[in-house]
């Protein structure tokens, strides 16, 4: 009976199975392969593996059904990606193999996603005019394209237009709030209220991005900050409200507020992630007021606490650390050493951040950095290559400008506009002004900054007539910058009268008000003139008060003038500046406060004043005592009236020996027979403005070593030849 029964039951089952159209083997073949086929589809996109499954997709036979589920798999895996080719070329298919068969609104949302995901919102803004119908999502892809791309007007107007038609989602909300103009978040926050969707948390934490990036910097009132308000009124708080809140502090140089907030969320124990800490090295860039200043000892803090989270591991906040110590002035050798101990690996970010730093205090070494850089395998971008050039910018001669140079081209970064700029100033910094000008005059494409750089050149070289002749030609509206090298120009020059008309146009044609810098240049142009009352009388009716640096101009122009009365008047001003190093600085910046770069063989030498801690400073103190008993004989006086007034004449002259440039000078004509250095000219850089009695001993040793000698001051560059200078002594 038991095995009868059982016979009949398989009987069943078997006939049950072969007629049943619920079971699997009834399915049509062609919606079974489909289901196949879509599947695959789906883990080659998640694994990673877009172009084989795409081959996979066009390998189909013609006559088998592409789904539109299918093709929606496809734009959504372009659009992760980032493949804009890809899904182009699928739209492409689409239309082709089915032209009679319009996408429905399912499909269509994810082209425009692709579409808007890849950059290309023309193409996603016009499938979107082109949709017989729209739901919430059509719109909210299109406004969260435009947000993510930072086209804030865009995004704004596609919001508008949906209020229309749809009621807002919280996701809406949020991508217009964070790419909107202070102004139209402010409407979008009341639409927020009316709609109680302000209680959401991503539209709060939008909320304290938007107030953050719209509020002045620097300015913080705990019962007027729009963003904080967001923040202390949100009954949920999620991490990213705590990392909103401390980046828009970081963002506007509130440190100590990002400080004080972190305090409290670590004594709260919640936890940080890695955008938490790198806002909050972030901070340490610069601190505008708070309970508290930032110092060395908060960073060091933070930094143990990374360490003993394992948050070192993280490439993105070791560099943010490493910044960050570069900031609070700490030793170029100590940031480097935290950059070798990245244990997470080191990428090009970390790189260019480290190079960054060294390329403004130790150019040389940022340079063998980049020889490292290149050895590990990795290629250099536009970012990188603008850093290094900025390091060459620091050296002497053009050599290594000529060289990084050659590798931006290989590279094919030579149309870069960031990458000409730094070219243009390298070139212009290491005396090379005919580079200079041939880099501008090959670049396809030239912003504000690239006018700027060349007149800047222009009023390095004290060239300022083709200076003026170069703003004539420019194309682009000029900034606050481009007067300040006009400015400098026609101080270098002095063109008074040229100066002054340049200075009343600023706001009369273009609507630029004078700022600090500006005036500084006309004092130092009215000054180096001689004209000391009207300096001034110009300084007296400024609009803002006077900084250390038009002081300074004018106390120089005092000095070299002889008006004691005056420069008494402008040391008290920078007294009151700086009580304890105004007067210091006064008297330093004269004697000892300076340092001096020459460049011998393929080897850069510096120098400070003294010259006692040089290697070889002895022999070059001996030489100098010789070769300026030879300059006597040739009519050199030292200007003893520049030494400090409360010693003996003979040690006036002694202080004045041994400043640096003539120190450097003095090393170059011992180790150079003319092969060393390019043309037989000798070049060397220097941190300050050249005193008289350098300018002076130059001139004539230029005379009696029959040599070009090329310095370069803090404001421009003199040629000396023959024992004249091509300042024509007017600097």
């Amino acid at each position: 009976m038991i095995r009868s029964a059982k016979t009949r039951a398989n009987t069943f089952f078997r006939t049950f199975t072969t007629t049943n159209p619920l079971t699997p083997t009834s399915i049509d073949p062609q919606t079974h392969h489909s289901n196949d086929l879509l599947e695959r589809l789906r883990v080659l996109c998640t694994r990673g593996h877009l172009e084989e499954a795409v081959s996979l997709f066009y390998t189909l036979d013609q006559a088998v059904p592409r789904p539109h589920q299918t093709y929606a798999t496809l734009f959504h895996a372009c659009a992760t990606h980032k493949r804009l080719r890809l899904g182009q070329a699928l739209h492409h298919h689409m239309v082709a193999h089915s032209p009679n068969i319009p996408p429905d609104l399912y499909l269509t949302n994810h082209l425009i996603n692709m579409y808007a995901k890849c950059s290309d919102l023309v193409n996603a803004h016009k499938l979107f005019d082109e949709m017989p119908q729209r739901n919430i999502i059509s719109w909210t892809i299109l406004v969260s394209g435009y947000a993510q791309h930072g086209r804030s007007s865009e995004c704004f107007n596609v919001f508008a237009g949906m209020l229309a038609h749809f009621r807002p989602t919280e996701f809406a909300y949020a991508s217009v709030l964070t790419s909107c103009e202070f102004d139209c978040g402010r409407q979008v926050h009341t639409l927020a209220l009316k709609t109680s969707f302000d209680g959401y948390v991503f539209v709060a934490n939008a909320l304290i991005t938007m107030y953050s990036n719209g509020c002045d910097c620097g300015v913080y009132g705990e019962g007027k900050d729009e963003a904080w308000m967001v923040f202390r009124d949100m009954s949920f708080r999620n991490l990213v409200t705590w990392n909103s809140m401390i980046a828009g502090f970081q963002i506007r140089g509130l440190g100590a507020q990002a400080v004080s907030l972190f305090v409290l969320m670590h004594r709260d124990r919640i936890g940080f992630d890695r955008a938490t800490l790198v806002s909050m090295f972030s901070s340490f860039c610069g601190d505008s007021g708070g309970v508290f200043t930032l110092d060395l000892k908060h960073c060091f803090q933070l930094h143990c606490l990374v360490i003993k989270t394992g948050f070192f591991m993280e490439v993105g906040v070791a560099t943010a650390l490493v910044k960050a110590y570069s900031n609070l002035s700490v030793e170029a050798t100590d940031c480097y050493n935290v950059f070798l101990e990245m244990s997470g690996g080191r990428d090009i970010v970390s790189w260019t951040s480290i190079m960054a730093i060294l390329a403004e205090r130790r150019p040389e070494e940022a340079l063998f950095l980049f020889h490292q850089f290149r050895q590990d395998g990795l290629a250099p971008d536009s970012y990188v290559f603008s850093v290094v050039i900025k390091a060459c910018a620091g050296l002497a001669t053009p050599r290594s400008t000529l060289a990084v140079h050659s590798l931006v081209v290989k590279a094919g970064f030579e149309d870069d506009v960031v990458v000409a700029n730094a070219l243009l100033h390298a070139y212009a910094r290491s005396d090379s002004i005919g580079s200079a000008k041939l880099v501008f005059d090959e670049m396809d494409f030239r912003d504000t900054v690239s006018w700027n750089s060349l007149l800047k050149a222009y009023s390095l070289h004290g060239q300022a007539k083709e200076a003026m002749q170069l703003f004539g030609q420019m194309n682009v509206q000029p900034d606050a910058a481009t007067y300040v090298a006009l400015l400098s120009a026609c101080s270098h020059a002095g063109l008074v009268e040229e100066g002054m008309e340049i200075f009343d146009s600023m706001f009369e044609n273009y609507g630029i008000v004078p700022q600090l810098d500006h005036f500084a240049c006309m004092v130092d142009i009215l000054g180096r003139a001689g004209r000391i009352l009207e300096a001034y009388k110009l300084i007296s009716n400024m609009p803002i008060e006077p900084d250390y640096v038009v002081w300074s101009a004018f106390l120089g122009a005092c000095r070299k003038h002889g008006e004691s009365n005056l420069a008494n008047i402008a040391v008290t001003k920078l007294k009151e500046l700086d009580p304890e190093n105004s007067l210091g600085y006064v008297l330093m910046s004269n004697i000892y406060c300076s340092a001096r770069w020459i460049e011998v063989g393929n080897c850069v030498y510096e120098f400070a004043s003294g010259g006692r801690r040089h290697p070889h400073g002895e022999a070059v103190r001996a030489s100098l005592e010789k070769l300026v008993g030879k300059l006597k004989g040739l009519g050199f006086v030292p200007e003893t009236n520049l030494a400090l007034h409360d010693v003996e004449e003979e040690q006036k002259e002694e202080q004045l020996y041994y400043h640096s440039e003539k120190l450097a000078l003095v090393f170059a004509l011992m180790n150079s027979s003319g092969s060393h250095c390019s043309g037989g000219v000798i070049r060397i850089m220097k941190n300050i403005r050249i005193c008289v009695d350098c300018h002076n001993f130059i001139k004539v040793t230029s005379k009696l070593v029959q040599r070009e000698i090329v310095v370069r001051d803090s404001n421009r560059f003199h040629h000396f030849k023959e024992g004249v200078c091509s300042c024509k002594d007017y600097w």
